[in-house]
């Protein structure tokens, strides 16, 4: 192949290999690039190199664009943050139930809320590990108690300045697969001067996955510790964030098993605040019917509600929020009512 004006085509088998710059074509071999570059800029007026140069210049400009702003927290209170882009994305309606529709959680709830005030007040307060039994309200609550904390927040004062983003506690969520990127996370955050819960989702650990130890040195006992305008909210449904088969398997293969466990379960530890939740009571889960179905007004008997509630977990096999929920949006489609 050879080139001419930067076009490529078909050498012949009898024709050398030939280079081009700056509409010359030359033999590729024992050139003098130093003099070849001379000879074409001293064949050059200043008008055609400036040219050229503005060329290569925007060919570079497209290669490499200019970078983007750095993440801010200054345009909202709730984020979710993009490992790959090193970017917090803003989220503009958070989806989080009312505080008053989470039932059968009243003790954590108030466990709950009380720290994270006294986080957004700026005094001392604990990570927190929400676990137990799947669909009973851990993540809701999350969401709920900091929507909670800001109503709180803005009821509190009265001048303007209530109004203010940037007086709001902020709500940045990281997945679990983005783990590994949370120094970096961590980083950015410190800079700010606003109170921000960390919050991860169903987080737990598989295997040899040893991304738990990056997560252990963040939260406590790395050189920088957890930024003082930081706390880390975790759900998920171990207890110790790993199966119990996991641990089992050390306890049994480890050359000093009772170290072997030390290490697995310490992340749970970095956790002041464990918060249990369990199945719900057959009341419990007809509590968070109605209060839904209150709500919303869904015309609905109470007999009505209670025979298809315990028919619908019937089906399902477990009562849970989630389960409520899900019944509450069955009853809300059959009677045409909007969920708004």
């Amino acid at each position: 192949m050879y080139t001419q004006h930067g076009i490529p085509r078909q050498l012949p088998p009898d024709r050398p290999r030939i280079f081009s710059i700056f509409n010359f074509a030359f033999p590729v071999k024992d050139i003098d690039w130093g003099s070849l570059i001379h000879f074409q800029l001293r064949a050059m007026n200043n008008t055609d190199l400036i040219h050229q140069l503005t060329r290569i210049a925007d060919s570079l400009d497209r290669l490499a664009p200019a970078a983007p702003p750095p993440p801010s927290l200054d345009t909202g209170t709730a984020f979710v943050w993009q490992a790959e882009t090193n970017r917090l994305r803003p989220i503009e309606q958070v989806s989080y139930v009312d505080m008053g529709m989470l039932q059968g959680i009243d003790r954590v709830k108030d466990i709950l809320i009380d720290n994270t005030r006294r986080f957004a007040k700026g005094f001392p307060a604990n990570n927190a590990l929400l676990w137990g039994a799947r669909g009973m309200g851990k993540s809701s609550l999350v969401k709920a108690v900091h929507a909670l904390v800001n109503d709180d927040s803005g009821s509190d004062n009265d001048d303007d300045s209530s109004d203010d983003i940037g007086n709001k506690l902020v709500l940045v969520e990281i997945h679990r697969e983005d783990i590994p990127s949370l120094p970096d996370l961590m980083q950015l955050l410190q800079n700010s001067d606003r109170s921000i819960i960390l919050f991860c989702d169903d987080l737990s650990f598989d295997g040899d996955d040893d991304t738990y130890k990056s997560l252990k040195t963040v939260l406590d006992g790395g050189l920088e510790g957890r930024p003082a305008n930081v706390i880390f909210y975790a759900t998920s449904n171990r207890r110790h964030l790993m199966r119990r088969d996991m641990i089992e398997n050390e306890r049994s293969t480890a050359v000093m098993p009772s170290e072997a466990i030390e290490e697995k379960v310490s992340l749970s530890d970095r956790f002041g605040l464990w918060l249990g939740f369990h199945s719900c009571s057959q009341d419990e889960y007809l509590d968070m019917i109605r209060g839904y179905v209150n709500y919303y007004s869904i015309p609905v008997t109470d007999e009505e509600l209670v025979k298809g509630a315990i028919e619908w977990t019937r089906t399902r096999g477990s009562r849970s929020g989630r389960v409520a929920w899900q019944f509450v949006q069955e009853l809300a489609g059959l009677t045409e009512t909007r969920l708004d």
